[in-house]
């Protein structure tokens, strides 16, 4: 009996030793060319990269720039890098931040936001 107890006992000693990998939300990051814009002409651009990972593969990104959005099909990979550039409506107030979000969800279900920003300077 003593034996079988020590052999259940390493048996569950053994089970908490290793470390089990666990569903998460993916881990993104946003990576901007510039902190600062200008928006005096609609030509004034947001530009970057993304990338975007998660071992149980990855279903669709989001991103969104001050009022314009985008989306793409992941394809069930595990990373997703990608360049973008989002252009700036005119007229911004010059102090003002433009929000840089980026969403993510994976194939289990998970969700991951991350958001950053960008500033309107003078020209």
């Amino acid at each position: 009996m003593r034996q079988a107890l020590a052999a259940w006992g390493l048996w569950l000693a053994a089970g908490c030793l290793s470390e089990r990998p666990r569903p998460g939300p993916p881990v993104l990051s946003i990576e901007l060319d510039n902190k600062t814009v200008h928006s005096t002409t609609p030509n004034d651009t947001v530009r970057g990269s993304i990338r975007v990972a998660d071992p149980d593969g990855l279903d669709s990104i989001w991103m969104r720039v001050d009022t314009a959005r985008a989306g793409a099909d992941a394809l069930f990979e595990t990373v997703y890098q990608s360049r973008f550039a989002f252009g700036l409506r005119a007229g911004l107030p010059q102090g003002e931040p433009v929000t840089v979000t980026l969403e993510a969800r994976d194939l289990v279900g998970f969700m991951s936001r991350r958001d950053t920003f960008v500033t309107v300077v003078p020209p």
